[in-house]
């Protein structure tokens, strides 16, 4: 065996190259949910709450079942559908449904910023239930990271308490057990398959809300159902794919960390579609939550 080959059958390259997919597959996804709360936004210019939030699942469900069912995927078993009802609880519908009501009285901006505790709601939720166990250096990270977001609510106007700022907090805390339980799952159904399950799992229940709410759709305009669009084929369908692929290939805790950089991409793109501020403390915030970022990635 020559040089090459042994390097190349290092358990250590091996481990660094599937950290370095996690990773990369960990930033598409934060990439697609950076636009989530803004197209969210968007989209309730002319659709309701409702709608929005259980619609999009009802489109990515479809999507999911017609992908289970063209590669013959084998079904859940056992105790392993109660806990895709506690992914789809959090992902399908807690998170969607508390941020839609919330995103109409708040800002995008207001809302990103408190969404960046996200990342330490999914360190928690993985140790709780997933047997995480990050090394100090890593929660040392994690907090400063969390610090740095709040800081950031803080300077941009979101330090007050609200009782909406409260309903985002509880849809963070129900996507964080979510991400945390889909990603123990992933090792068992697969990264798109845990999702698509969830999916399809919670499906029945969305169709009679969303019948009911959709008499006000014909007052949506062009923007309106480009969010919902957005909202329903990337936040929903393939960031969720390779977002759980990431959490499962690099640890629940560790990529988690990587939405830390979320908010401050939310921020931008809230600046260019919907015209809110964004000033020089964003882009100080901005460093310093990418620097927490790195450093989560090299820790162990």
């Amino acid at each position: 065996m020559d040089i090459l080959s042994r390097v190349q059958s290092s358990p250590s390259v091996g481990s660094a190259s599937r950290q370095l997919e996690a990773v990369l597959l960990g930033a598409v996804g934060v990439a697609a949910f950076s636009l989530t709360l803004p197209a969210t936004k968007l989209a309730l210019h002319g659709l309701a709450p409702i709608f929005v939030s259980l619609g999009r699942a009802l489109v990515a469900a479809g999507l999911s079942a017609l992908c289970l069912a063209a590669t013959r995927q084998p079904r859940p078993r056992g105790s392993q559908w109660f806990r895709l009802a506690s992914v789809g609880a959090g992902a399908v519908v807690g998170f969607p449904v508390l941020s839609a009501f919330a995103l109409q009285h708040l800002t995008s901006a207001h809302s990103a910023v408190i969404t960046g505790l996200l990342p330490a709601a999914t360190a928690v939720m993985a140790v709780l239930r997933a047997g995480e166990r990050p090394a100090w250096s890593f929660w040392l990270a994690c907090s400063g990271g969390a610090v740095c977001v709040l800081l950031f609510a803080w300077t941009q106007g979101a330090g007050g308490v609200s009782p909406w700022d409260l309903v985002v907090l509880a849809a963070v805390a129900l996507a964080g057990l979510a991400y945390a339980e889909g990603a123990a799952l992933t090792h068992e159904l697969g990264a798109w398959q845990t999702m698509s399950w969830a999916l399809v799992l919670m499906a029945p229940l969305l169709v009679a809300p969303v019948v009911l709410a959709a008499p006000r759709a014909g007052e949506a305009g062009p923007e309106a159902w480009l969010g919902f669009a957005y909202v329903s084929l990337v936040s929903m369908f393939l960031g969720m794919f390779a977002w759980y692929r990431a959490l499962a290939s690099g640890g629940t805790a560790r990529i988690g960390q990587l939405q830390l950089a979320q908010p401050v991409l939310t921020l931008g793109w809230s600046a260019i579609l919907l015209g809110e501020s964004v000033g020089v403390p964003t882009v100080m915030a901005a460093l310093a939550v990418i620097a927490s970022v790195a450093i989560t990635q090299r820790v162990r």
